[in-house]
């Protein structure tokens, strides 16, 4: 297998396409997704099948506000950034949404995912795009008991059932509202666990992922390239504020592969 970096044996981000009843059984299906290496590359991709529904009544009646949208601010050059998030007064939903498709935010225009990708890191520092993030709810449907991410039916549900223990993001639904260039950057997830991710409506979102095993890897050229953060934290990369392009994963020699989700 090829990657992104050019390095034999890296794994590959794999695609999978479940059946309904396949669907019917998250657990079950994880574990088939394991049990093809699925987990090797750091991420997966499922398209959900089309009889599957998460919300019966379609998304141009969303009545919720984003109460601390931010502005990403991305200092830095030749592909070695970090990002500073300045908090803005609440949003409606359908307020975000005209922002995000007026002429000052639009997407700009593009043949296909490569030329965008191109057009983001060249122009990465330029006009802060605003970021819907951490908006704590769901727009699933309270009867859709399959592929719920309020309630999957993993052993989180059970730290919330038997505890009562809620830890807002990982045992519960969070909401994110993006724009073109609203980015989240590298970083491992919290407690070094899994994340699903369901893009409900709107404009396609890329992905980059560098296979677990070569995370080390990852870490210590950031720790390189931003010595004083890693002097303040050695675990830096969990605050979310640095970027760094796949120019430079190559450079370095650091595997990587990327999808998009649509």
């Amino acid at each position: 297998m090829e990657s992104s970096s050019g390095g034999s044996n890296i794994p590959k981000i794999m695609v999978f396409r479940p059946t309904y009843e396949e669907f019917k059984d998250f657990n079950k299906y994880i574990h088939y997704m394991e049990s093809q290496g699925a987990h090797k590359a750091g991420l997966a991709k499922v398209i959900p099948p089309k009889e599957w529904i998460p919300r019966k009544g379609g998304y141009d009646d969303i009545d919720v506000m984003i109460p601390a949208p931010i502005s990403q601010a991305v200092n830095g050059c030749q592909g070695l950034y970090q990002q500073y998030n300045i908090q803005r007064k609440p949003l409606h939903v359908l307020e975000f949404k005209e922002l995000a498709e007026s002429d000052k935010y639009k997407t700009p225009r593009h043949r296909d995912y490569e030329e965008l990708e191109r057009k983001y890191w060249k122009n990465i520092t330029f006009n802060q795009p605003i970021y819907g993030a951490d908006v704590s709810g769901s727009l699933y449907d309270d009867d859709q008991n399959i592929w719920n991410i309020r309630e999957l039916g993993s052993i989180l549900d059970c730290v919330n059932e038997e505890y009562g223990i809620k830890i807002e993001g990982v045992n519960t639904a969070y909401l994110y509202f993006g724009m073109w260039k609203t980015t989240f950057a590298w970083h491992t997830e919290d407690l070094a666990l899994s994340s699903l991710n369901y893009l409900h409506f709107g404009a396609p979102k890329s992905w980059y992922a560098i296979p677990p095993e070569h995370g080390k890897r990852l870490e210590r050229l950031a720790a390189g390239f931003f010595p004083q953060s890693a002097q303040t934290c050695q675990a830096f990369l969990r605050h979310k504020m640095t970027l760094i392009s796949p120019m430079m994963l190559k450079k370095y020699s650091i595997p990587f592969d990327k999808i998009t989700q649509e």
